[in-house]
This record gives C-alpha cells, sequence and structure tokens, in this order.
C-alpha cells in the first residue's frame, strides 16, 4: 500500500544583533555559563522587558524576502510551559498576531521547481540550554547564556511531500536569512535548526494523517535522515494495525532513528494570552518601505542575473548562489580577468571539494579569487596544461603562493616547442610497430596509448594539442 507524507518544517533563526532581545545582555557565543544574563532574562521578579528595534527590523526584512504580509500591529504573547531551562515557565512569544504571514519561497528538486508556502514568521526569545556533563553524572547543569536571544520561527504550510524537498526548502531558507545577513546561519552551533512535522496518509485526497514533530534538527543531512526514518515508521505502524500517536520526538544522530519524548501539545494547552508586559508592535509603511529599499540581490535573483550575464546554465549558477561568499568570489574572480565558465568550474570543482575536505569556509581560503585568476591565465595561456593546473592548485591551497611561482620553482612550464616535442613523438612511433599496425587497421583508440606515452616521457609538461597534431601526421 502506498502512502503519501505530508510535511512541514518549523524552521528557527537566531538573529544576529548583537544584544537580546528584551534586555542588552551579549548574545556573544561561548561565554562561560550564566555569564551573559541579567534580571530579564533570568525572569526575576519586578524585570521588565523592552523590545530590540533591530531585532524587529531583521524579522520584517525576512518577511519581505519570502512574500510575506507584514502586520502592522502584531503582539508578542506569554506561552506557558515548565522547563528547567525557561527561567520564567513561560517564553515570551507570537501567537494570533504574528509579525508575519501568507508567504512563500521557490525550491527546485530534480530539475522542478515547488512552491512552498508560509504561514508564519513570528518572533519570540529563544531559551536556556540544560547540560548534563559534569561532576554529577545525575544532574543537569542549566546555562541562560542563550536565553533571551531573540528568534524567528518560520512555519511552513504543509506543503513538502518528500525529504529531498524538506530538505530543498531548509536550504533555501538557510540561504534567505546569510543573503540578509540577519542570521550567521551556523547550524552546528544551533544558530539555525528545525523542527520537522510529519503524517502520512493513503492518497492525496484523503484528510491528513495524526502528525509527530521531531525536535531540533541541525544539519541538512540529519532533516533529510529522520523525515525519511519517520515516514517509514508510521508506515509500519500503520501496516501492523498500530495507531499514530501524536507526540513530540527527538533524533539521535548516531543511532539514525528518533524517539518518543512527551505527548505533542496542541496550542490550547500553551494558555496564550497578550504578554502584559510589552505592548503592541506598531510597524510604519515607511520603515517597511526602507528595508524593502536595503534588501540585497536574493539566491533566485542571482541566479537568474548569472544566468543572463554570465551566459552560465542553470546548474552552475544554481550552485554559485548558494552562499553568498561563493557568489561574490565567483563574481571577483571574473571581474579579474578570468572567464566565467572556467572560473565556474574550479569553484565549484576543485574549491569546493577541498574546501569540504578540510571543513575550511571560502572566506578563509588561500586561494583567493585573484591567485584562482591567476592560474587561469596560465592555462589559457599555454603556460601550463590542464592537468599540471590541478596539482598546481593543491600547492596553492596548503601554501597560499601564486601559481606563477608555484610553476616556476618546480619546473611545471609546459612544452610546445615543436622541434623537441617532434623528436619524442617519433620515437614513440617507430618504437610500437604494433600500435601502429592496430591503429592504421581502423582502431582509433590506441591513439590514446600514443598520448599517453609523450605526456609520460614528458612529464605531463606536453601541450596536448601540440602532440595530437604531431602524432596524427606521424601516423596518417
Amino acid at each position: 500500500m502506498d502512502f503519501e507524507p505530508v510535511i512541514g518544517l518549523e524552521v528557527h533563526a537566531q538573529l544576529a544583533t548583537h544584544s537580546k532581545i528584551f534586555c542588552r545582555c551579549s548574545t556573544e557565543f561561548g561565554k562561560e555559563p550564566n555569564h551573559n544574563t541579567c534580571p530579564v532574562c533570568l525572569g526575576l521578579p519586578g524585570a521588565l522587558p523592552v523590545i530590540n528595534r533591530r531585532a524587529v527590523e531583521f524579522a520584517v526584512m525576512l518577511g519581505l524576502a519570502t512574500n510575506c504580509e507584514i502586520r502592522l500591529d502584531s503582539q508578542f504573547a506569554r506561552k506557558n510551559y515548565f522547563y528547567p531551562d525557561l527561567p520564567k515557565s513561560y517564553q515570551i512569544s507570537q501567537f494570533d498576531r504574528p509579525l508575519c504571514e501568507h508567504g512563500w519561497v521557490d525550491i527546485e528538486v530534480k530539475g522542478e521547481t515547488k512552491r512552498i508556502g508560509i504561514t508564519r514568521i513570528h518572533m519570540e526569545e529563544d531559551a536556556g540550554k540544560l547540560i548534563h556533563e559534569g561532576e554529577d553524572p545525575n544532574a543537569s547543569y542549566v546555562d541562560l547564556n542563550r536565553a533571551g536571544i531573540p528568534l524567528v520561527e518560520i512555519v511552513s504550510e504543509p506543503d513538502i511531500r518528500t525529504s529531498e524537498e524538506a530538505k530543498a526548502y531548509m536550504e533555501k531558507i538557510h540561504s534567505i536569512v546569510t543573503y540578509l545577513e540577519i542570521c550567521n546561519g551556523d547550524m552546528e552551533k544551533g544558530n539555525l535548526r528545525c523542527d520537522a512535522n510529519v503524517s502520512i496518509r493513503p492518497n492525496d485526497k484523503a484528510p491528513f494523517g495524526t502528525r509527530t514533530e521531531t525536535k531540533n534538527l541541525n544539519s541538512f543531512r540529519h532533516v533529510q535522515a529522520c523525515i525519511d526514518y519517520e515516514i517509514g515508521r508510521q508506515i509500519d505502524v500503520t501496516l501492523d494495525g498500530g495507531k499514530i500517536i501524536q507526540q513530540t520526538r527527538l533524533w539521535d544522530a548516531n543511532k539514525k532513528q528518533s524517539k518518543a519524548m512527551r505527548d505533542k501539545e496542541d496550542s490550547h494547552d500553551y494558555r496564550y494570552f497578550p504578554c502584559p508586559d510589552l505592548p503592541v508592535v506598531d510597524i510604519d509603511q515607511n520603515l517597511i518601505i526602507s528595508l524593502r529599499e536595503k534588501l540585497p540581490e536574493l539566491p533566485d535573483d542571482k541566479k537568474a542575473r548569472f544566468q543572463e550575464d554570465y551566459s552560465l546554465g542553470h546548474y552552475d549558477a544554481s550552485v554559485l548562489v548558494v552562499s553568498k561568499e561563493m557568489a561574490n568570489y565567483f563574481e571577483e574572480t571574473v571581474k579579474n580577468g578570468a572567464t566565467a565558465k572556467t572560473a565556474s568550474n574550479w569553484i565549484t570543482g576543485d574549491l569546493s571539494r577541498f574546501l569540504n575536505e578540510t571543513k575550511t569556509s571560502i572566506t578563509e581560503s588561500k586561494v583567493t579569487p585573484e591567485r584562482l585568476t591567476g592560474l587561469i591565465k596560465l592555462i589559457e595561456d599555454g603556460t601550463i596544461s590542464g592537468k599540471i593546473a590541478k596539482s598546481v592548485f593543491e600547492t596553492m591551497f596548503e601554501t597560499g603562493k601564486e601559481a606563477l611561482e608555484i610553476v616556476e620553482n618546480q619546473g611545471l612550464k609546459q612544452v610546445s616547442d615543436e622541434t623537441q616535442l617532434r623528436e619524442i613523438c617519433d620515437e614513440i612511433v617507430r618504437a610500437s610497430p604494433s600500435q601502429v599496425q592496430e591503429y592504421k587497421a581502423g582502431k582509433q583508440k590506441v591513439f590514446g596509448f600514443f598520448v599517453g606515452q609523450a605526456m609520460k616521457q614528458t612529464k605531463g609538461q606536453a601541450n596536448p594539442q601540440v602532440i595530437n597534431q604531431i602524432l596524427k601526421e606521424l601516423l596518417s
């Protein structure tokens, strides 16, 4: 029996403000536990919150970038529940009057574009953090440095049908918030994470099934793996005659499976009511106009421009705009004189591979756009071959040296002298009578043998075009 998955994601993004959402405490990561705290974020009696204007502006920018309607009179509410890392025993969030509503983003999966609706984007404060490492193995330690850091929660419509679509949607949200520079997007630090709501139904006409929510997924890979697991689990339970329970689950990345944490609450369980300590957030239309004008070129627009201005294919442009830093690196390389297609090939190929292997960001790469342009020019003017360029690039990545310096120090310049190469080719042809006979008998693949021998004798430094031309003359 086939089932249709129904998936919605709730993405939480920490806003990159210098201070918390309701107080002046620093949002700096990595401080000693409970260092960045004050009476407001500790929830002490009599301490009153004051909204961070910059956080509101960041949230409005995100709403504009995701085609949302901006509410001019949004309101904060108290979301009541007890948890050890929530100092007040309620969270200041938004409920029936969120800041942004009714938006959408487009994603691409397997060459097809799909629009995913966004129900709402609301603001809230982050909770603290429980630490289960310390002298007492039976104790939980509470660090409230994170409590009060401003969050936006981006709630999608249940429009997602596969784990691949969920991963693509998460990647799109990541690219938007990092392009806007309202969130640094570091998922390992929890700056961007999501909760996955999953249910199944017999067909696309049936009502939605009972959903589960798997919390705090902090990588694209985990989002996809978790959803695949949950779809399979729900199908197995259903086929075995069981009943899906609405519950909150936790993902174990090591075991690649989730486990139930608690029954899933509905909104009425949180007893929302307007926060009496905070006024309605009045947004002026002039502010919206001003923030819209400040929006940077976003990934989809940049991709279209790259295809138009640089004659790049859809795939190349899509890869280059995944991150703002990579897109900027590409444009710098082209501005320095490299051809667009060649620059794209090196950036999406060798450079990306080395960055991934060494877990280095492109802004930290020792191969700057200027140095990559220098390497490309050496290939284009015939100084080195494409094969030699691969090894030169590796040395550049490790040392940060200029391509020309490496080529000269290691004697890697391409040999293009026709007289010298003709002597080498003539010797190879005379020493290989059986291969010559095979080639003249119509076995064209044997030609590669002669080219290989010539490259071997010149240690890969022979100009391939010259070698090919000479060999064809000698074998004709």
